[in-house]
């Protein structure tokens, strides 16, 4: 497949980009300055904006499906997280791509209780404004006709744990639930190569 990859520079971006060679895939990597990013080889690296509907939609043009792990913590979360997600469901209609699968958070699932981890008591109200960013970029995706897939870690990420090869979906949001960028990016693209979650958000675990 021709996968173009938004946010590809950060953690979770460049794991998706190094699965998708795994599997043998053409990536077109979208960052925002190629000049920092000469290491990211055997692909074709691209200047883009992912909050820009236009250039998503020239630079998504000829693939088969598009991956977003952009983040730009230089300018208030909920201004990114909803200019980024009107950008790219547009964007990709207008290239003709339905399938979009994207980088959440584990702080809009619901925990055991049924309420959004980041609604729970004790949530650390310093998270809360990237949180409520992210929680806003999720109604900006529901609200468009793009097949998209919001693929959140269960709770965070192991930065430091080995791969496992493996992952599991979660029935819920777990504070204490941990997987590796590279476990984690086992799920993108399994649900860039076999869909099994249409307009849905689901949470991974290690």
């Amino acid at each position: 497949m021709n996968i173009v990859v938004f946010g590809a520079g950060g953690r979770a971006g460049r794991q998706a980009v190094a699965e998708a060679h795994r599997r043998g895939h053409r990536v077109t990597a979208v960052v925002r300055d190629p000049a920092r990013h000469g290491d990211l080889t055997d692909v074709r690296l691209v200047a883009g904006d992912v909050t820009d509907a236009s250039g998503v939609a020239e630079v998504a043009a000829g693939h088969d499906a598009a991956l977003s792990a952009a983040v730009d913590l230089s300018v208030p979360s909920y201004d990114f997280f909803t200019a980024s997600s009107r950008a790219l469901t547009a964007g990709l209609a207008e290239a003709g791509l339905r399938r979009l699968v994207v980088v959440g958070i584990a702080s809009v699932l619901p925990g055991a209780s049924g309420t959004p981890l980041m609604d729970e008591p004790g949530f650390p109200d310093e998270y809360r404004p990237f949180c409520l960013g992210h929680a806003a970029g999720l109604e900006e995706l529901r609200s468009s006709d793009r097949d998209w897939a919001y693929v959140a870690p269960a709770g965070d990420f192991d930065h430091d744990g080995d791969r496992t090869h493996r992952y599991r979906v979660a029935d819920h949001g777990d504070p204490a639930s941990r997987i590796t960028y590279a476990d984690f990016a086992l799920a993108l693209l399994d649900e860039i190569e076999t869909p099994r979650h249409h307009r849905a958000v689901v949470g991974v675990r290690g």
